[in-house]
């Protein structure tokens, strides 16, 4: 392109000035100019860009139980919010750590998630000597999914309508009544034998390698209490089998307003089942950010709150990565005075 040629007259020789354009030196500028906010422009798009690609959930649980469910209506809705699919992929096996250890050792770009079981983060550290990731240092929070407290049950014939009930049967003829539970490392064994250890009370506390049959021997009256997921109990309560004595969270459950927490009787006593989603630590933070502003907006999804609630799931949003990780900074802490408490050595 042609520049326009001006003519005029200078101030002292009055000779022609030829205007052709700014300098070579200040074109340099305008062009490093240029470059420097095309530059901030490519970064700020490319912040706002996250993802481009689908992103996997990792499940550290078979498909078709609880977790699994939850999971996949999660990345259901996550998959609208985000404009990119959500894929579940589950890895089963040893104790949650397959999984964990799957997303652990991922690429940390927001691109594979946990959706990480209390087992997975808090339980795991006390109940196994070793693990081939570290729950505190390995991950970063990207937010809570929801909580699950159990339900202590009581086979119907046994005369006990109150925990206050058990303890006084007990009491009376220690280690008459027997607790069916899914082994010593797992959530009810040590709600068990915690609630021996708060309680004063020796019930005689039975493992099965298979729940299902500790199930059926408490309802058959073999053994006379158990301790279990609402989802679980719920069919075998309504038909009468089983009698719901109290619940283990910190508060009331929809549903089963009318029973009492076991915290009532014992303050302080607070167990649940819960699910985050974590992404391998050093995840850039504007991934996690957007990951958690979507995942808040899932769980406050009406249809999906009341799915959670039919699985006996609550939650309170999707909280902040921030809070996220001091709560499970919490749990672990709060796990480890169980673990301590009752005596249990990690195998």
């Amino acid at each position: 392109m042609r520049h326009p040629v001006r003519t005029g007259v200078g101030s002292e020789s009055g000779r022609a000035l030829r205007w052709r354009g700014p300098s070579s030196r200040w074109r340099g500028r305008a062009a490093t100019l240029l470059c420097g906010l095309a530059t901030l422009g490519a970064g700020a798009a490319g912040a706002e860009e996250f993802p481009t690609r689908p992103v996997r959930l990792i499940v550290t649980q078979a498909a078709g139980g609880a977790p699994d469910l939850i999971a996949r209506l999660t990345a259901e809705r996550l998959t609208h919010g985000l404009g990119q699919s959500v894929i579940v992929e589950n890895r089963p096996g040893g104790a949650n750590v397959v999984g964990a250890q799957a997303v652990a050792h991922a690429p940390a770009d927001g691109y594979t998630l946990l959706f990480a079981t209390a087992a997975a983060l808090v339980t795991n550290p006390y109940t196994l000597k070793s693990l081939p990731y570290d729950p505190t240092k390995d991950f970063t929070p990207v937010g809570m999914v929801g909580k699950n407290p159990f339900l202590v049950a009581v086979n119907a014939a046994v005369p006990a309508h109150s925990l206050a009930d058990v303890i006084a049967m007990d009491h009376k003829d220690p280690g008459r009544l027997a607790f069916a539970t899914d082994g010593p490392r797992n959530f009810s064994g040590m709600i068990a034998a915690w609630l021996n250890k708060v309680a004063g009370t020796r019930l005689t506390i039975v493992s099965y390698a298979a729940m299902p049959q500790g199930i059926q021997d408490t309802v058959a009256g073999r053994t006379q209490l158990t301790i279990l997921a609402p989802a679980v109990a719920g069919p075998m309560i309504k038909r009468g089998d089983l009698r719901v004595l109290a619940q283990t969270g910190a508060r009331r459950m929809p549903g089963y307003e009318e029973v009492p927490t076991v915290a009532e009787t014992f303050p302080g006593f607070e167990f649940a089942g819960w699910f985050a989603l974590v992404a391998p630590a050093g995840t850039p933070g504007d991934a996690i950010r957007r990951l958690n502003r979507e995942l808040d907006v899932a769980l406050k999804d009406p249809v999906l709150q009341e799915r959670m609630r039919s699985l006996s799931f609550f939650s309170d949003g999707a909280l902040t990565p921030e809070a996220t990780g001091q709560f499970i900074r919490a749990e672990l802490e709060r796990w480890g005075r169980v673990v301590q408490d009752i005596g249990l050595q990690p195998e």
